[in-house]
């Protein structure tokens, strides 16, 4: 079994190949949580041209309150555009329920917050998982298929699961030099090197391990 140092050395030289990324962070984090529900089952191209046509409607309540048929009919580039509508609904509804404050939250362990969302409808692991980093701003591991990829075939695994790859690699996100940011960048970085590899199947990866 690799160690913890193996994998923080393949995290920390994807971050020192690609740089800092800045991912996936815009002004209105509502819009940071609509996307995490468009992009499931597309493409980013798709849920863009959606996110696109749900401009200035970047509030919770306006979200919850504007009729199912138009939410749909803005997000139907993103595709599965009616149970996604009710997605949003579900999440804009459970942050609304909670005073429509992020703070209401700062005092529930990362866990118990994990399966809170989890009891969304609409939120499976990695939409709970990419929420707590982004919009709750929690220091967890987002194991998604580009990382369950990548960590298999550099003989890290076998991991057959979303969750077998997280509960492996969480002990990281604990460690003394390990911020919330950072968390964020090696999210980003993985689904950077990811694409890259997706487009050249023959690509050398012996860097990411080699002492």
């Amino acid at each position: 079994m690799k160690t913890d140092q193996e994998k923080r050395r393949v995290l920390d030289r994807l971050v020192a190949h690609y740089g800092r990324q800045d991912w996936w962070s815009s002004e209105n984090f509502i819009q940071d949580w609509v996307s995490m529900i468009l992009i499931q089952q597309t493409t980013s191209a798709n849920a863009d041209r959606a996110l696109t046509n749900l401009a200035g409607k970047f509030d919770a309540q306006t979200l919850l309150n504007m009729p199912m048929e138009e939410l749909q009919e803005l997000i139907r580039p993103a595709g599965f555009f009616k149970s996604k509508s009710q997605y949003i609904k579900n999440i804009m509804a459970f942050y609304l329920e909670h005073g429509g404050d992020l703070a209401a939250f700062e005092n529930v362990a990362t866990e118990d917050l994990r399966k809170q969302l989890l009891a969304i409808k609409g939120i499976g692991e990695e939409t709970a998982d990419a929420s707590l980093l982004y919009v709750f701003k929690r220091k967890v591991f987002i194991a998604d298929q580009y990382a369950l990829r990548l960590f298999n075939r550099l003989g890290f695994g076998p991991y057959k699961t979303y969750r077998e790859l997280r509960q492996d690699f969480m002990p990281l996100v604990e460690e003394k030099d390990v911020d919330l940011k950072l968390c964020q960048e090696w999210h980003a970085v993985i689904d950077v090197h990811g694409k890259h590899f997706r487009s050249q199947k023959e690509m050398d990866e012996s860097w990411l391990m080699v002492d």
